[in-house]
């Protein structure tokens, strides 16, 4: 796992399969974005079965199969979508070609599993829950940042406990390394990525609704530019909004393409989740010049001042939770209109979007 290289970053936890060998089958598919990693790692830790992987450049499905050695390479999309023994694709296709692809595997009768963001347009969104209804398959998302990291979990345990009281803010820095060298030629166009609200702005938003027990919102006012890149004029590299829950909790999140080379990890997310009775601070991938390890969380409330470490200590319950919703037909692990609601929003903050104009002076060229 490489911390520095998110687009690469592939968390991994300790085996606990919730079925037996062989009763949950699933493929993986459009490796576009080495979140397909994470999200294998992930289900087979919870005893999936990977039994097929196919992508249309034979360079992706190498590399694959140099992570995952027994997987069967499929000659096309058809030998996975017909074989009825596989009940769950995992795919992380173009951004802007992932409905498309979930459309087609749950017609075929199998349930989607989606990197984020799930969607670039909201007509995406419609026909994808149009879907859902028609054939009662699922179309799940890989919010990774709260999902596949252990502090994210454990601040949820913490406030469904009632360490701070009921939640009434939610702040949410998601800074990223660009590495523009290694991105794809698709990343920079703003048709196929959907801006950086749509994009990595979906975490935040997800991450809002789930801490805040919040089942809708208001986008009040949201920003996007580029400072800094004018070499690839359709990126985004900064972008903020601000959103108001049905139920009165409040968010703002900016998330950005500006974690400097000396960090050691490819960014320093973080969030601020404030009750009525306390707070918590997450310091997920690293506590910078302490720990580089992550998972920090910080507990303020009535009965004092809390530091934990829970790297290595809460899992990842998240894949073994969708392994049984498949397989039993239930939703325990995230709602399909929670996954949906997420998109929705961040869509709706990207369309709405002030575009921030002019070029900020730096002192180097960031890469």
């Amino acid at each position: 796992m490489n911390a520095s290289d998110g687009m690469n970053y592939a968390p991994t936890g300790k085996p606990h399969p919730v079925c037996e060998k062989g009763e949950f089958v699933f493929a993986a598919m459009a490796l576009e974005h080495g979140h397909i990693y994470g999200m294998c790692n992930g289900l087979l830790e919870a005893g999936g079965e990977l039994m097929y992987v196919y992508d249309k450049d034979p360079k992706k499905v190498k590399s694959f199969v140099e992570r995952f050695p027994f997987v069967k390479v499929a000659s096309c999309e058809e030998e996975i979508l017909e074989d009825e023994s596989v009940k769950l694709v995992a795919a992380a296709a173009i951004t802007s070609e992932r409905c498309a692809l979930g459309l087609k595997v749950m017609d075929h009768g199998k349930d989607y599993f989606t990197d984020k963001a799930p969607f670039t347009t909201l007509e995406q969104l419609e026909r994808a829950r149009k879907k859902v209804n028609e054939t009662n398959r699922k179309y799940m998302v890989y919010y990774s940042e709260r999902l596949h990291v252990e502090s994210a979990v454990f601040a949820g345990q913490l406030i469904e406990e009632g360490a701070i009281g009921d939640v009434i803010q939610v702040i949410g820095l998601g800074p990223h390394r660009l590495n523009a060298m290694s991105r794809p030629k698709w990343f920079f166009e703003r048709e196929k990525y959907g801006g950086i609200l749509c994009d990595i702005g979906s975490h935040q938003i997800e991450q809002f609704l789930f801490f805040g027990n919040v089942k809708d919102a208001e986008v009040v006012r949201s920003h996007v530019a580029n400072f800094a890149h004018p070499k690839y004029p359709e990126l985004e590299d900064f972008g903020e909004a601000m959103l108001v829950g049905d139920n009165g909790v409040v968010n703002y999140f900016r998330v950005d393409w500006f974690t400097p080379e000396g960090l050691g990890v490819w960014g320093d997310g973080r969030s601020i989740i404030l009750g009525t009775d306390g707070y918590i601070e997450l310091r997920k991938y690293t506590d910078i010049a302490r720990d580089s390890k992550g998972d920090n969380v910080y507990l303020v409330n009535h009965k004092g001042e809390k530091h934990f470490n829970v790297h290595g200590k809460v899992g990842f319950p998240f894949f073994g939770q969708l392994i049984l919703d498949c397989l039993n037909r239930t939703e325990k692990a995230m709602t399909q209109e929670h996954a949906f609601k997420a998109a929705e929003l961040c869509l709706k903050a990207q369309a709405q979007a002030v575009k921030i104009e002019g070029e900020r002076k730096h002192m180097y060229d960031i890469k």
